[in-house]
């Protein structure tokens, strides 16, 4: 609550004296935010409280679907047309955007020591700015419907399986039950990143700078593309859209059509809710390669505009 409090706070009052309105009528600043869960929910009930207790400042929540934060809400940033806060797990590239709030904090001493961990993942290189604070940290990773592999007969490997192992369960227990996906995975550089990193992949060359296309990514990559040639994975997913564009498949495991979901925790809650007891299923250890058995980790921030 009291992050909340002096986050909002100062918006209110970056965006009174920016209007020439700061002991005017209430101000009313514009959050959006999307959900994985109940997330909504809760801040709807910080927020309430917050406006209890500050009469002259109005929040409004803008709940809207995760694509809008991935595919609108840049666009919006661009034509300077964004909301006031923005719930946002792509920190980094829109940085520029995002309002340094050390003006407006009294102590901001306390974010630099209670979130030096993570200010840098929201910053501009080489800036000390403070734009706002982590809402949740996050790990990719692989979840199993354990209830098909049950059915199936088949063993779910042990820790320290390599991909190549898990997948060809995967096949087995979709062969046996008539699963249509045997593999999903999120349309998305992020959840490809892990498992790039345990074929070796480095992402960061010698210099220091971006270096993605390495041996080790190349492996990862050309498994994908045999999983997809195969029927392993749905081409509907990564080729039925194009770019940078999002596209998941948890609503297709929580029904039931998935046997190993390449995705992250941050599916944990919703899942305990969409599929309740209709079938057990499984975060598992990270798929080994020959570097490492890893994920990404990641999250969302909640960020000044």
């Amino acid at each position: 609550m009291t992050r909340l409090k002096t986050l909002l706070a100062a918006l209110a009052a970056s965006a009174a004296l920016t209007t020439g309105a700061y002991a005017q009528a209430a101000t009313e600043l514009r959050m959006q935010w999307y959900s994985d869960g109940n997330e909504g929910e809760v801040m709807q009930d910080l927020l309430t409280r917050f406006e209890a207790e500050n009469p002259d400042i109005r929040v409004v929540l803008d709940n809207v679907a995760y694509d809008v934060i991935q595919t609108t809400l840049p666009v919006q940033l661009e034509a300077g047309n964004g909301p006031d806060m923005a719930r946002v797990t792509n920190l980094k590239a829109p940085a520029e955007h995002w309002l340094d709030l050390r003006p407006h904090l009294k102590d901001p001493g306390y974010w630099e020591t209670n979130f030096a961990d993570y200010l840098d993942w929201m910053r501009p290189e080489g800036s000390d700015a403070l734009p706002g604070v982590m809402t949740q940290v996050t790990v990719t990773g692989p979840f199993i419907n354990k209830t098909l592999f049950d059915q199936a007969g088949v063993e779910v490997p042990v820790e320290g399986a390599t991909w190549d192992e898990w997948v060809e369960a995967a096949k087995q227990v979709a062969a046996s039950q008539d699963v249509p996906i045997a593999l999903g995975w999120d349309r998305s550089g992020h959840r490809l990143a892990g498992p790039a990193i345990s074929m070796g992949a480095k992402y960061i060359g010698e210099d220091g700078m971006p270096a993605v296309i390495d041996e080790g990514f190349k492996e990862m990559a050309s498994r994908i593309a045999q999983w997809h040639e195969e029927g392993t994975m749905p081409k509907e997913v990564w080729g039925g859209v194009a770019g940078q564009t999002y596209a998941a498949l948890n609503e297709e495991f929580a029904n039931g059509n998935v046997v190993m979901y390449e995705s992250g925790s941050w599916q944990i809650g919703q899942f305990t809710k969409t599929i309740g007891d209709a079938f057990d299923w499984w975060a598992v250890p990270q798929p080994c390669g020959p570097a490492a058995c890893t994920g990404l980790p990641g999250g969302a921030a909640l960020v000044a505009v």
